[in-house]
């Protein structure tokens, strides 16, 4: 009988002949508690030092400026010539500055929205200069997530913030996930959770006690105090956690790790107060505070679990995005995350409902105007045959545009800039146009979501205006 040797001068697996000694000789002493803050300091400095990177000399973020070029192929659909010749015409415009002499024109996205904004005024009426937006509707909120890490969330909320913004849109960016990645992108600076969410959902709580009080009071009951926490956030607004970012019309409500509390902190309300609707908190509160009348779009980045400050996320939102990777883990994930929204809020829903049939009062019934998975990170040459079978089970749910990973996103990313904060410069403009291809379908493939919801929500109100 033939013997199973190891082919001759094959070299053996690495994890064969570890040598115990040399092994130990390698080992670290044990890890302690304190060694966590270590590795947490460390990793502190090291972002510190990463982020610097894409700060000015006065250690804040700024936007790029873009030339004449990118103006006219991205931004404003005029001719280079046509473009050049409007601002000569028109001495009042912003007229962008040269780097060289008799060089390429330079111009701050400021002075692109005062640009377009003349174009839309002034220019043919059969381009688009302006993004379609009706008259009188709210801004739409749209949350993106995905109890997946890694599938590209917060990097596909950026960009489609950052898209709209480019379009015209004036953007607020939410960030619900304690991680703070989102704040990062957009240069905010938070110190604690009083400058994020949580003093609206806080304050939301707060009315609902108040409004119970005087209900006790009427019946003669003691009222629940409210302690130092719930007194502090009655004082706070959303106007008092919005902060402006590098890019002038975009506006973030930030995160730190302190959000995190929340999740400990709401539950403990709502033992407290079970009538308290705890999923409407920051819908009622951005629509009090006039959030909503002065925004197109509201972007929500929500953590990677579907914890109470997701669900508040989801129940706010118009529109739903779940980002995923085109591979049978992410697909499987994704999956038990749709289940898992089906079962907590059918839950919340029939919870509300025994009362409200009883009572006789209008029932609870969550809706979205729109829900659509996007695969991001897309190989076609290695995931195009799992990705039709994504799309065959899911069918419309699914967008058909999958977003491509390209050389540009790796760069930019060591940049810590998003696709549109790069400098095509840095690379050369078909490298530049290529690269942003990806992330121009996957907007287009949002922005058609968003003027569609938006376009039957006016035809709706037009036919209640006839009745």
């Amino acid at each position: 009988m033939a013997k199973d040797t190891p082919q001759a001068g094959a070299a053996l697996p690495p994890y064969f002949n570890i040598d115990p000694d040399a092994a130990l000789a390698d080992l670290a002493d044990p890890a302690d508690t304190a060694g966590f803050a270590r590795i947490a300091q460390a990793c502190t400095q090291g972002r510190t030092d990463l982020a610097s990177r894409g700060l000015n000399d006065q250690g804040a973020k700024s936007l790029r400026m873009f030339s004449t070029w990118e103006i006219t192929r991205y931004l404003i659909p005029v001719a280079q010539a046509h473009f050049r010749r409007v601002l000569k015409q028109t001495p009042d415009l912003p007229q962008g500055r040269s780097e060289t002499e008799g060089g390429a024109k330079w111009f701050t996205l400021d002075e692109v929205l005062r640009l377009r904004a003349h174009f839309g005024a002034q220019g043919s009426k059969a381009k688009n200069y302006l993004p379609y937006r009706p008259d009188g509707l709210p801004a739409k909120l749209v949350a993106v997530a995905n109890f997946k890490g890694g599938v590209g969330k917060t990097s596909t909320a950026a960009h489609l913030a950052m898209s709209a913004a480019l379009d015209g849109y004036k953007v607020l960016v939410i960030d619900l996930d304690s991680q703070g990645s989102m704040t990062s992108i957009f240069g905010g600076r938070v110190e604690d959770e009083w400058q994020t969410a949580f003093p609206l959902i806080a304050r939301h709580y707060g009315d609902h006690l108040r409004t119970e009080n005087q209900a006790r009071a009427a019946r003669g009951e003691a009222p629940q105090p409210l302690d130092e926490t719930l007194s502090a956030a009655m004082d706070l607004s959303a106007d008092d956690l919005i902060q402006s970012t590098h890019w002038p019309n975009i506006d973030l409500i930030g995160a730190q790790l302190n959000l995190y509390w929340a999740e400990f902190q709401i539950p403990v309300w709502r033992m407290a107060a079970r009538g308290w609707k705890l999923w409407d908190a920051l819908t009622d509160r951005l629509e009090a505070d006039g959030v909503l009348d002065r925004y197109d779009v509201v972007f929500i980045d929500t953590p990677p679990a579907l914890g109470y400050l997701t669900i508040n996320g989801l129940a706010a939102a118009d529109i739903l995005l779940v980002p995923l990777g085109a591979s049978f883990l992410e697909f499987d994930s994704t999956g038990r995350f749709f289940d898992m929204l089906y079962s907590t809020f059918a839950s919340i829903e029939e919870g509300e409902n025994i009362a409200a049939r009883a009572l006789g009062q209008p029932e609870t019934a969550f809706q979205w105007d729109a829900v659509r998975a996007v695969i991001t990170r897309y190989d076609g040459a290695q995931q195009g045959e799992l990705a039709a079978l994504m799309q065959a089970y899911l069918g419309p749910t699914l967008s058909p545009h999958r977003q491509d990973f390209t050389a540009l996103i790796g760069q930019a990313g060591e940049q810590v800039n998003g696709i549109y904060e790069a400098d095509y410069r840095d690379f050369n403009r078909e490298t530049y146009a290529r690269g942003r291809e990806t992330f121009d379908a996957t907007y287009a493939a949002f922005k058609r979501l968003l003027v569609g919801v938006w376009r039957r929500e006016e035809q709706d109100a037009a036919r209640e205006r006839m009745l």
